[in-house]
This record gives C-alpha cells, structure tokens and sequence, in this order.
C-alpha cells in the first residue's frame, strides 16, 4: 500500500503547485486491487450516464402514469392509459378484488357522468351474450363498465352480481345489467343489496313494466333462455323506458322501507 505524503513528487518541487486529481491518484491507480475497482465505478458511471441520455425526458407526452394499489377500485373494471407503468402492489390488488384492468387510448378515458354508465356483468353462462349486448349499450350514447367475467371459465354469479349492485348502489353507476344462465339468482343476489331493484325480465313487456311500475336498477337476463335478438330488444326497452312515478312511486317506496325495516333489525 502506498502513501502520499507531501514530501513525494510533485510537492516537492519548488515550483508552484499544479497537481491535478489524476495525478494524486496515480499511485492508487497502479495498485491493481485498488484500481480495478476505481476504473469499474468509472465504467459504473458511464453505463449509468448513456442511459440517462437513452431515457432522457424530453417533455410531459413522455410522462407515464404509475398505478398503485390506492388506485384500485374496489370492484369493476379500471381503465388507465396505454403504456401505463402498473405495479405489482396495483396487480396484486386487482387480483384480489376481481378488478380488471384495462389499457385504454386517452382519448378513450372515461369522463362520462354515473347517470350515462351502465354496469355490466355475466358468469360464464351469460358472458358470450354480455359480450353481444356491449355495443347495444353504446349505441344509446352510454358507457359500459364491464365488471366480469372476461372470459368462460366457470365463476360464481352471485359474485359477479354484487360486483354490479354495487356500482348502481354506490352511484358509480346508474343502471346495472347482470347476465347468467336463467338470470333468476343474479336477481336475487343483487336485490341484497340495499337500495337495488333488480328485475328480471324476458320479452319487451316485462322490461317496460320493471322500469315504468317498479324503477328497477338492475336487469338480470337468463342467456341461455334468450336469444340475442330476444335480449337485445329486451335490453333497448328497458334502457330507454323511464319510470312513471305518480302512484308507482308510493309503491316502490313501500318496497324500500320492507328493506329498511329488516336492515334495522340485523344492525341491533
């Protein structure tokens, strides 16, 4: 190991001093167990500077977003930029509460108000016809928020159905449409959860007197007893039939305080 001391060269010599920092580094440098590692921290340094220049920011279009855990909803279907940069704590997150998440084009982004989205959900008995009905919606000037299932492997339907309750209950959205084999225990299921009006309804009769009788939120449809035709017609009344009020309205009402009374009862 060498020394510098101030009486080796260049400090001992009488002209003014003009070491530079390599040259005070020299003896260092020469010693292989302690230059090696100096000329790899150099290196280090360059790799790191050449990528600084590969991924240099070079304005806000290059900004991505990040997506965490805290901006996972807790159920449905996210939609966040393409390209954006989704961490693990966010997947994991997602997995967990079945949410989807979806990379969309900006200009794709939701900014539709609760009152113009429609939750839509299916197990796998009615995710082909989910999947039929997506652009029926659309055609209305509506916007689907898709809550699964995504594809047809066998889920739960109750699950899926309160997926879309949910979403209507909470007013994320203003209607909800649940699809499943015979469309009977979807509504069920989402009519547990307080202020849902969920109806199940099978020719363009039934879905008229759901929505101008009862003000029903959720239609649950049977998508192996249905045609696509047959649901699609269904579908359009119900979407675009609005509630009577008047002398309906004291009724529906009275449909309501049934679930307040026994919601009481549970919480003593």
């Amino acid at each position: 190991m060498h020394i510098l001391t101030l009486f080796d060269s260049p400090f001992d010599s009488p002209e003014p001093i003009q070491a530079t920092a390599e040259s005070l580094l020299a003896p260092i440098n020469a010693n292989p167990e302690i230059g090696v590692p100096r000329r790899r921290s150099q290196e280090g340094r360059q790799r790191r500077r050449q990528d600084r220049r590969r991924y240099r920011y070079n304005g806000p279009y290059l900004m991505k977003r990040v997506i965490t855990a805290q901006d996972v909803p807790a159920s449905g279907e996210m939609r966040v930029p393409i390209g954006s940069v989704v961490t693990p704590s966010a997947r994991e997150a997602a997995h967990e509460r079945g949410v989807r998440i979806k990379e969309v084009p900006e200009d794709e982004l939701s900014g539709a108000p609760p009152q113009k989205i429609v939750a839509m959900g299916a197990d796998h008995g009615g995710f082909r016809m989910k999947e039929a009905l997506k652009p029926v919606v659309e055609s209305l000037g509506l916007e689907v928020r898709d809550v699964g299932a995504y594809d047809e492997k066998p889920v739960d339907y109750p699950d899926i159905a309160l997926r879309v309750a949910e979403m209507v209950a909470s007013g994320q959205a203003a209607r909800g449409v649940m699809v499943d084999g015979a469309g009977i225990g979807s509504a069920m299921a989402a009519n547990k959860v307080p202020g849902i009006l969920a109806a199940l309804c099978y020719d363009k009769a039934s879905a008229r007197n759901s929505r101008e009788h009862n003000d029903s939120n959720v239609l649950t449809l049977g998508g192996r007893l249905l045609t696509e035709t047959q649901a699609e017609e269904v579908l359009r009344t119900w979407l675009t039939t609005p509630f009577a009020g008047g002398r309906h309205q004291a009724r529906v009402r009275k449909i309501l305080d049934i679930e307040q009374k026994y919601s009481k009862k549970a919480c003593l």
